[in-house]
């Protein structure tokens, strides 16, 4: 008889939620689905709660990124890793997981992951090896030169250039992006970009960071704020914030 593990699938796009789910349905004698989730902070409730044998785990996630999740779970199910670009040297984890797999996901590739599946066996340090290798490869992907910023319009994933981009200005719970060819959306706080980009971005206000590389004019304001010229194809001026006065004087004194 053939064993059924339980399963939990996690990806922030219903789209890829709902196609993993219904090529899954081709191995009903193995596959029991029995979650899915859509965050990283929703998968790690669901897991701790539901302890499944086997995830399905996207790892470009708001909130908690997938590697992210794995470090913040109590239960550690089996893994199938799932990406929509090969960027994470993820053969790395083919002896601490299942496998991995690149979106779109193809039913032939599917069928080979679910045949690894019935022959995988779990051993008992698994777990701290797994951990081990995400901190690993996730300082090494930290220490990486930031050079562009992946967005997801549709079906597509765009890769954003850096030098391309004049400033980012959050609204709510989006980022936009500016640059010479168009505006494009990420789910990635200011805050979080802030800590990866390069030195020639700066924040001058809670909502804006720009790139000094375009800026063409910087006029004092009133009430301790700065106007700021911005021409990258197209000018545009940004005020920025009274409590970033020290941040923009000290960039002042190295232009």
């Amino acid at each position: 008889m053939d064993t059924i593990y339980s399963t939990i699938i996690i990806d922030d796009e219903p789209p890829a939620r709902m196609r993993l789910k219904k090529l899954l349905g081709n191995f009903s004698e193995n596959i029991h689905i029995i979650g899915e989730a859509q965050t990283g902070v929703e998968a790690r409730d669901m897991i701790n709660t539901l302890k499944p044998d086997l995830i399905f785990l996207d790892i470009e996630m708001p909130g908690l990124t997938g590697f992210e999740l794995l470090e913040a779970i109590e239960h550690m199910p089996m893994i199938v890793f799932c990406t929509a670009y090969d960027q994470y040297s993820l053969k790395a984890f083919e002896t601490n997981s299942i496998d991995y797999l690149v979106k779109p996901v193809r039913l032939e590739r599917l069928e080979k992951t679910i045949e690894k599946l019935k022959g995988f066996k779990k051993h008992a340090n698994e777990t701290s090896n797994l951990l081990k290798l995400v901190k690993t490869l996730t300082a090494e992907k930290d220490n990486k030169p930031m050079t562009s910023i992946t967005v997801r319009k549709g079906d597509k994933l765009i890769f954003v250039k850096l030098g391309d981009i004049t400033y980012f200005e959050a609204e709510e719970k989006y980022v936009t992006i500016y640059t010479s060819k168009g505006q494009f959306i990420t789910e990635h706080s200011l805050t979080q970009l802030q800590t990866k980009l390069p030195d020639y971005f700066l924040r001058i206000h809670r909502a804006i960071v720009i790139n000094t590389n375009y800026v063409e004019e910087v006029q004092k304001y009133f009430n301790s704020r700065y106007s700021i010229k911005l021409n990258n194809k197209g000018i545009k001026t940004v005020v920025s914030g009274r409590s970033y006065l020290k941040e923009i004087k000290d960039w002042l004194k190295f232009c």
